[in-house]
């Protein structure tokens, strides 16, 4: 139960499992009666997903095989957690038809992982990676954190270097952000917590340095990637494509359509059972929406903005952009340069 996480979670208490993956895949069959585009990327994730039994795994892999067609499929993704992990089940996610594992590792420091209170050791995390190297051809990606409490710069430049040392295909840097509704919030809001932008800033830079000076390819703020490796899930996310989710608060956009689906478990079961959905807040994005949601998140890519999402009301903060050197015009895209990239939430606020 991740103290810094504001996203909807419990522990599994008496959640019946076989039940619960039983809603999933009357969701999908619900769903999969609306015009669905051919499927590309599928990515687990959500909590931790390894959690569940080979029996529940296979259930639901056999069942969404079923539903869908997994002809064009293109990347398969499975968050992991490192304490949920054997040999037997690295072999096992390749034979599902796995293709990448995401391992929430964070730090490869025991304080900071307390800190974050993970469950599982630096040990655990470096064996993990290990043994999906030995299941054969699994993509691996190590999902960091930066700005820990407590954590120095020195610090994380352990993490990072150890993080390489286990040579993934892809890593992932989150800078720590205090989220309401968290445990991480209240300690800051009584100052037990500090957020230090400068701090932030060193760290972000320092990861850049390292990363990139390792072949990995700084490809959007937050993501790293070496050649071939990219998340082709978040790039589908990150470029507007539609997406289906299933399962409690799962998100979807489908045709600028948006829907959330109710955010407790047993409700969740409930409304699947009498009605084949769950579906709690619809949301329809216009233009202007689309427009604001592009900007967001197209300016964190290497690629950048499209230029179609520009008003003429930028113009002037454009110039001025320019004239400070964080940003470039393309012929067809806007895109962040030097240090844009970590000022990418400020600089898409002066273009809404």
């Amino acid at each position: 139960m991740c103290p810094y996480c504001s996203f909807y979670k419990h522990t599994p208490g008496s959640t019946d499992l076989g039940a619960f993956v039983e809603a999933l895949l009357t969701e999908a069959r619900f769903t999969s009666q609306k015009d669905l585009a051919p499927l590309k990327t599928i990515y687990f994730g959500g909590g931790t997903p390894s959690m569940l039994s080979p029996t529940h795994l296979r259930k639901l892999f056999e069942g969404l095989r079923e539903t869908f067609d997994f002809s064009q499929i293109e990347e398969v993704t499975l968050e992991a957690n490192p304490a949920t992990f054997t040999a037997r089940t690295a072999h096992f996610y390749e034979e599902l038809g796995v293709t990448r594992v995401s391992l929430g590792v964070q730090s490869f420091l025991g304080p900071h992982l307390e800190t974050l209170g993970r469950e599982h050791t630096p040990m655990q995390a470096i064996q993990s990676v290990h043994l999906l190297r030995e299941a054969g051809s699994l993509e691996v990606n190590l999902d960091l954190i930066f700005s820990v409490p407590g954590q120095s710069l020195l610090d994380w430049e352990d993490t990072l270097t150890q993080a390489l040392a286990l040579q993934p295909d892809h890593i992932s840097a989150y800078n720590l952000t205090y989220e309401e509704d968290t445990a991480f919030f209240k300690k800051f809001q009584t100052g037990d917590f500090i957020d230090d932008p400068d701090l932030n800033a060193r760290m972000f830079s320092l990861a850049e340095e390292i990363l990139t000076g390792h072949g990995f390819e700084h490809y959007e703020t937050s993501n790293y990637a070496l050649p071939g490796a990219r998340s082709r899930h978040n790039q589908g996310y990150w470029t507007g494509n539609d997406y289906l989710g299933l399962g409690p608060s799962a998100v979807s956009t489908l045709n600028r359509e948006r829907h959330q689906n109710v955010c407790d478990t047993n409700e969740y079961l409930k409304r699947i059972a009498a009605v084949g959905h769950a579906q709690d807040n619809i949301e329809i994005l216009d233009d202007e929406a689309w427009r604001l949601e592009r900007l967001a998140l197209q300016l964190r890519t290497v690629e950048g903005l499209p230029r179609e999402f520009l008003l003429p009301e930028n113009e002037a903060a454009l110039i001025q952009l320019q004239a400070q050197g964080v940003l470039e015009l393309t012929p067809t895209h806007l895109r962040l340069i030097g240090e844009g990239p970590l000022l990418v939430d400020s600089i898409a606020a002066e273009l809404a």
